[in-house]
């Protein structure tokens, strides 16, 4: 499949997309409701809404990857997006009760989709701090190396909440 950077797509399971990068054999599709995806460039699953042009400048002489890249960066530092997690499907719908060990106390339920989404959001921003963390130019790599042990850490420790993802690749890892 020929296509370029900045092109709009169609997907069957995952809607609409803009191809963000596009290399030899594939290319990067950003979609609104599935986040980032990779694809082969084989690949026949879509349909071309509007097409891009990678090398196209804009009015300040960047390209349309240099300004998807940047616009990405952004994003991502100041978490106005994140990717969609899905729950998984035994879980929709479904209620969190927490029971205090004090009987005289009342119990709280929560949503578990509300739950979810905090563990999702504490996720994006370890991912955040990770990659702010490896880019800073004033730590050592002794220090990052060091500081990175405790995000892996906190993965691990946030191994419990894997059971309720729907994708296995969405869930934490303490690698």
């Amino acid at each position: 499949m020929d296509i370029k950077t900045g092109t709009k797509v169609d997907h069957e399971r995952y809607g609409e997309g803009v191809i963000t990068a596009s290399g030899i054999t594939g290319f990067t599709v950003i979609f609104e409701r599935s986040g980032k995806m990779d694809f082969s460039r084989l690949t026949e699953e879509f349909e071309i809404l509007e097409e891009g042009d990678v090398e196209a400048p804009t009015a300040d002489g960047k390209s349309v990857d240099e300004i998807v890249g940047l616009l990405k960066n952004v994003l991502e530092e100041f978490n106005g997006i994140s990717e969609i997690v899905e729950l998984g499907e035994k879980w929709e719908g479904g209620t969190m009760v927490l029971n205090p060990g004090n009987p005289d106390l009342q119990s709280k339920e929560i949503p578990i989709e509300q739950f979810f989404h905090k563990i999702v959001m504490v996720r994006d921003r370890l991912r955040v701090l990770e990659q702010n963390l490896n880019s800073h130019d004033k730590l050592s790599d002794e220090d990052k190396v060091h500081m990175q042990q405790y995000i892996t850490r906190s993965y691990g420790s946030l191994t419990t909440f894997n059971i309720l993802f729907k994708n296995k690749d969405d869930q934490f890892s303490s690698k």
